[in-house]
């Protein structure tokens, strides 16, 4: 059997700690991962893992092995890449996840642009406003906006999020201005279902600061959030990648200027660098480029007169 595969195997089913979520992974059957997993230890002249009916771990020799063959696939990934790469076409299906309002606002469009570069990719995306495992859901890449990051996968930076208090015009003339954090307990707020409880928080002078609200209208959707606002429910706390146009318009109005809101990280999250398609990569790079600067946070550019 192939060493190098069965090499792959074996680092496959250490990181998942399950046969089946291995084989799913490199699409192969289970007896054949077991297989692979013998001929492995047959190599190695070592038992690399404990199996029991309940579940799997790596034995004193699979852990001193692990880092190696983790070298030995990057090893023959770059040769593979240094060989290959300069005339080979993206190709396959890239499975994505992300929020529906940046998938609305921002996500798309990048992908058909990018589709465009390289037609042979597939694109699969699926939209919540919710974390996604992507080992379960198999899910090649997930766009995701946190601060708080899962060390167990692979996070490039793609931008960041800045986020705007607002409410609309006819709530604003119906309850009055907020002209200080305090006055925001005295009006009716609204929220994202998955926010960080009853409180806003701001950064004023430097300082961090949370202020606590009361909230009238959930929602787990940003964009029904925006609708809500737009609607007069209420203050809101919303993306500014996804409110330019109301903003610039005056269908919302910004409000306490000197209270910034936190700023959260725009995050490509994926499982591993090793054996990564190349359209992956490729995508990854894409929108790292593309989202660079924040451009929706941008003035547009001045008109000229002709």
């Amino acid at each position: 059997m192939d060493r190098l595969t069965a090499v792959q195997v074996f680092v496959e089913v250490a990181d998942r700690g399950s046969l089946t979520q291995a084989a799913e992974r490199l699409e192969m059957s289970t007896a054949m991962v077991s297989r692979y997993l013998a001929a492995a230890e047959g190599w190695f002249g070592a038992r690399l893992l404990h199996r029991t009916t309940r579940r799997l771990s790596l034995t004193d020799a699979g852990t001193a092995a692990l880092p190696a063959c983790r070298q030995l696939l990057d090893l023959a990934l770059e040769t593979q890449h240094l060989a290959g790469e300069g005339s080979r076409e993206p190709s396959g299906v890239l499975r994505l996840a992300a929020s529906g309002s940046f998938a609305d606002a921002h996500l798309t469009a990048a992908l058909v642009d990018f589709q465009q570069l390289h037609s042979q990719v597939e694109v699969m995306l699926s939209v919540a406003d919710k974390a996604t495992d992507l080992v379960t859901e198999r899910v090649d890449l997930a766009v995701r906006i946190t601060n708080n990051l899962d060390p167990a996968v692979i996070a490039r930076p793609l931008a960041r999020c800045r986020s705007v208090l607002c409410a609309s015009p006819a709530y604003l003339q119906r309850h009055g201005t907020p002209r200080t954090a305090e006055d925001l307990l005295r009006h009716r707020c609204v929220a994202h279902a998955f926010g960080i409880g009853r409180q806003y928080r701001f950064t004023r002078a430097g300082e961090s600061i949370a202020v606590p609200v009361d909230w009238c209208f959930h929602t787990n959707e940003t964009a029904v959030l925006r609708r809500a606002v737009l609607a007069g429910a209420g203050v809101g706390m919303l993306p500014t990648y996804y409110l330019g146009d109301d903003l610039r318009a005056g269908r919302l109005v910004p409000l306490l200027p000197e209270h910034e809101p936190e700023v959260l990280g725009i995050h490509a999250l994926y499982l591993s660098r090793q054996h990564q398609p190349l359209a992956l990569r490729l995508l990854v790079d894409f929108l790292a480029a593309r989202f660079a600067g924040e451009p929706w946070d941008q003035a547009p550019p001045a008109a000229t007169e002709g």
